[in-house]
């Protein structure tokens, strides 16, 4: 048997903040997720149809099954005037230093006065063969493109290697495009595709891209990551 604990905990470093779900987000979350359905689009939550509340509680009982391990992530508070830190968006072709729109969501005491901007889980859990799943991840729009997603990532796979993991994986609906370039702007390995792996929400078949990062990937992931965030001090 390995030496794997991954257990939940409260990520955080200089762009966002990582909380296990729990009860107390359940407004703020619903409300960013119900904002814009259509970011759910490519993701097997019905949110268009039947809100974001049941995807919500469905994770919070996976979290006590011990299945999942959900968090909300958490924009630390908007800069001000001038302070772009992260509200700047990532380019093709480096950072664009335009302000977003993240102001315009409101702090939330749930969150310790940051901004919920959206969330990201650690699912399908293999602590005999050290493998764990990220995924689950969505993000309002304002958020994306930002240092959010780049930040979360890296506090969430330092977790997880540094609890003993040897391999993450992420999948992704193959008709994503958008997923998929993030995962190779990554540096994932891409593994191949699923084929008539899930059914979505509308009961088509969908085929899953699947990507990894194993130990030995991870100081040169992880530097690239910090390279991309530094560009936005």
């Amino acid at each position: 048997m390995t030496g794997v604990k991954l257990a939940a905990a409260t990520l955080s470093n200089a762009w966002v903040r990582l909380e296990p779900l729990e009860a107390r987000h359940r407004a703020e979350m619903i409300a960013a997720a119900e904002a814009d359905p259509d970011i759910f689009r490519h993701m097997p939550y019905p949110v268009a149809e039947h809100g974001f509340a049941p995807s919500f509680d469905w994770l919070l009982n996976e979290r006590a099954e011990g299945r999942w391990i959900p968090h909300a992530v958490i924009a630390h508070a908007p800069p001000r005037a001038g302070e772009l830190s992260s509200a700047q968006r990532e380019t093709e072709g480096g950072v664009d230093n335009t302000p977003l729109p993240l102001a315009s969501l409101a702090t939330s005491p749930a969150s310790g006065g940051g901004i919920i901007v959206g969330q990201s889980c650690y699912l399908t859990i293999r602590p005999r063969d050290a493998g764990v799943e990220i995924g689950g991840t969505w993000y309002v729009r304002a958020a994306q493109g930002t240092a959010i997603n780049p930040a979360a990532k890296l506090a969430l796979l330092d977790h997880a290697f540094a609890c003993g993991i040897e391999r993450v994986e992420f999948k992704t609906d193959a008709l994503n495009a958008q997923s998929r370039a993030a995962l190779t702007k990554l540096g994932a390995t891409f593994e191949g595709v699923h084929r008539r792996h899930m059914r979505r929400p509308n009961g088509t078949w969908r085929d899953s891209a699947y990507f990894s990062i194993i130990r030995e990937d991870w100081p040169h992931v992880r530097a690239n990551l910090e390279a991309r965030l530094a560009a936005f001090r």
